[in-house]
């Protein structure tokens, strides 16, 4: 079986930009806006999806999905166009954070590596080492504006199966979305290949366009590999204001960290980060000392108002990327989870009162 130290050797073969298919007009903002001091973390965490795919016909691979994931997700970002924008500060380079759909772009990498898939899944410790799988660069602190939010990875194994590995800032979407824009932007990439008149190769095949022996490297965030969030997510009703100013919601949340708590074995620390979308234009960044809560513990109770799933449990599995193949193993975690953490996102259907809290606990607290 294959060393995981040959992970440490993966080679990345290129980096692009894919900005959308059209200018954003107007453009949109999201308010980021932090109430209290929670560190560097808001600058690190992600999200990230890996999908496993075997070769099933001959004329399929990686280099020929990224070629069309180049033009489909350009499609995709039409209506996700902050998913292409950049994280900026105010006027005076000290002011409020936001994130504007300047159309700057996505990332799509285009990598390889010495080993076959079912070397891969078949390693022990593959959490440990996948996450070289899927790129992610932490986001400057001190000049956010210049970097990327979104990032694909498409890494090609030796027997002609690949993997595709999507990582987003948790400032722009939470699992839930994710999801939901998978299979948006998995529809526009098959509409494209079943069009008659769509050539075999994308216009944007690696194999064709780079030259010989040129092979760049790139530096890859260590942190996804780090404090890697074991995940539940709750759908719960009945809480009509998201805000932790709201007592109702307080509880509500604290329900749902010590469910998520029991279900994991592990606890989360005494202060850890809550990302509350207030709005589709807000998000609220605040952090909870656990104490603070002791006193109405005893009250709390889930009931039937909730329903918690793992990640694990999510839809992902049915993402096709062409082809009608099926993904091998799907994987899917939050990067940089130091202390744990709280997404609060409430339904975007008016008329109901349904919120999403998203609980993620670091694996190695996990007990």
């Amino acid at each position: 079986m294959a060393s995981e130290n040959s992970f440490s050797k993966i080679q990345i073969e290129s980096m692009q930009t894919v900005t959308p298919f059209k200018a954003t007009d107007p453009r949109q903002t999201r308010r980021v806006w932090v109430t209290d001091p929670v560190g560097s973390g808001i600058f690190w965490t992600c999200l990230n999806f890996i999908l496993y795919y075997n070769k099933v016909v001959d004329e399929e691979s990686g280099w020929i999905v990224a070629g069309w994931i180049k033009e489909s997700l350009a499609r995709a970002l039409v209506d996700q166009p902050m998913l292409s924008g950049r994280l900026r500060r105010g006027e005076d380079g000290d002011g409020e954070l936001e994130i504007v759909s300047n159309d700057s772009g996505a990332r799509l990498i285009e990598a390889k590596i010495a080993m076959t898939l079912p070397e891969f899944l078949g390693l022990k410790e593959s959490e440990d080492v996948e996450a070289e799988l899927v790129f992610w660069k932490d986001i400057d602190e001190q000049n956010p504006q210049f970097a990327p939010l979104f990032y694909v990875q498409v890494t090609n194994f030796e027997c002609g199966g690949y993997s595709i590995g999507i990582s987003c800032s948790v400032l722009l979407a939470d699992l839930l979305f994710m999801e939901d824009f998978l299979k948006k932007w998995i529809n526009i990439h098959n509409d494209l290949l079943s069009k008659n008149d769509s050539p075999k190769t994308p216009i944007f095949y690696l194999p064709n366009l780079k030259k010989p022996s040129c092979s760049p490297t790139y530096p890859v965030s260590s942190n996804q590999s780090k404090n890697r969030g074991k995940t539940t997510i709750f759908k719960v009703s009945g809480c009509e204001d998201v805000n932790l100013e709201n007592e109702s919601c307080r509880k509500l949340m604290l329900a749902c960290v010590e469910e998520a708590e029991r279900k994991l074995g592990s606890k989360m620390a005494t202060k850890f980060p809550v990302f509350l979308k207030e709005s589709p234009n807000t998000m609220k960044i605040e952090s909870c000392m656990k104490h603070r809560y002791e006193l109405i513990q005893s009250e709390l109770k889930l009931g039937n108002q909730e329903s918690g799933v793992t990640c694990h449990d999510l839809g992902s599995i049915e993402v096709t990327f062409g082809q009608g193949n099926k993904p091998a193993r799907v994987t899917n975690w939050i990067g940089s989870v130091s202390d744990g953490l709280v997404t609060a996102t409430p339904s975007s259907v008016q008329g109901t009162s349904e919120l999403s809290i998203i609980v993620s606990i670091p694996s190695q607290q996990i007990m």
